[in-house]
């Protein structure tokens, strides 16, 4: 009886690349998003000509390739020339004009930003770029607690495209007049991918994540079904790693649909709330948005301040 074949040695690992699961991982290529991809670089074209490139509102819900999108179109115009300085920020973190200023100026390699008044930063900015253009991506734009920044860069930086990622569109209709008619953005949708394309992501990961023949196919389909019914990879990418881990743990040289169907129960564990663990704040909001499917978030915040809500428009989107 071969008792000990399928089981796992204490130095082996089912894990290639564990890291390629991370969804910040950037892929060779980013399948599916090709046509997105197309149009996005042809806003940027201009600037290769010596001219103002477009801007782009770019929307679409969690876990449907917006970020690794442009992070790819970026990776591939830095190799292609440096007189075009692309500049990514996410503004979960950076979400003040000063804040996304200085990381501006830091991702420009200028350190001497201490003690410096915003004014004095983008005074820097805009003299490294007098001579060169410029590529803006801000990601996650809905976190920002104001858009200064963007009416600076509009008025005073000569050659660039701007770049707006967020999953509302409707973040867009609610920015500032002044804003607005100076970005003029081109808009784009990222839809959620088919079952088929959610299948053939998920399968290029598990390629670069694990070793051949571990992730078993039962297993890898039950992943598969879970990621397209929540229409989001990184849902996919989860189970991957923690069937992954699970199956370790056990020491099993393959991923089996015993140790996905356990994946699944810590995601539901974790993501799912009760209702009666919400405060009265957030239960009033859910209330307001069960009661008024398929209106936009402006008129459910009108609805939210007519019951009394305190919390302003920034907030009461987040939450």
């Amino acid at each position: 009886m071969a008792l000990f074949k399928d089981i796992l040695g204490s130095s082996e690992s089912l894990f290639k690349e564990e890291a390629a699961l991370d969804f910040s991982f950037q892929p060779k290529l980013i399948p599916y998003r090709e046509k997105e991809q197309r149009f996005i670089a042809g806003c940027m074209k201009p600037l290769f000509e010596g001219r103002n490139g477009r801007n782009v509102f770019i929307y679409g819900q969690p876990g449907v390739g917006k970020t690794a999108a442009l992070k790819h179109i970026l990776n591939e115009l830095e190799d292609e020339t440096d007189d075009i300085i692309p500049l990514y920020v996410n503004c979960w973190q950076r979400n003040t004009t000063f804040k996304i200023v200085a990381e501006i100026c830091e991702l420009m390699d200028f350190k001497f930003i201490q003690n410096k008044k915003t004014e004095d930063l983008f005074r820097w900015i805009k003299q490294s770029l007098s001579k060169k253009s410029a590529v803006f991506v801000f990601d996650e734009v809905d976190k920002l607690e104001d858009t200064d920044f963007i009416y600076m860069i509009l008025e005073e930086i000569q050659w660039k495209s701007i770049i707006l990622i967020t999953n509302y569109k409707e973040w867009v209709i609610d920015m500032e007049d002044r804003i607005k008619s100076r970005l003029m953005p081109e808009v784009i949708e990222f839809r959620p991918y088919n079952a088929e394309e959610t299948r053939g992501i998920l399968k290029e990961r598990a390629s670069y994540a694990f070793f051949p023949n571990v992730l078993t196919e039962e297993a890898f389909s039950l992943i598969c079904k879970k990621s397209f019914e929540m229409q989001d990879i990184r849902t996919g990418l989860h189970l991957m790693r923690e069937s992954g881990l699970i199956a370790e743990s056990k020491s099993s040289r393959k991923i089996l649909l015993e140790h996905v169907e356990q994946a699944m129960k810590k995601l539901e564990e974790f993501t799912i709330k009760s209702k009666e663990d919400l405060g009265s704040d957030e239960n009033m909001m859910l209330d307001i948005v069960k009661n008024n499917s398929g209106k936009r978030i402006g008129d459910l915040f009108k609805t939210y301040q007519e019951k009394g809500g305190k919390l302003v428009y920034k907030s009461f989107q987040r939450k």
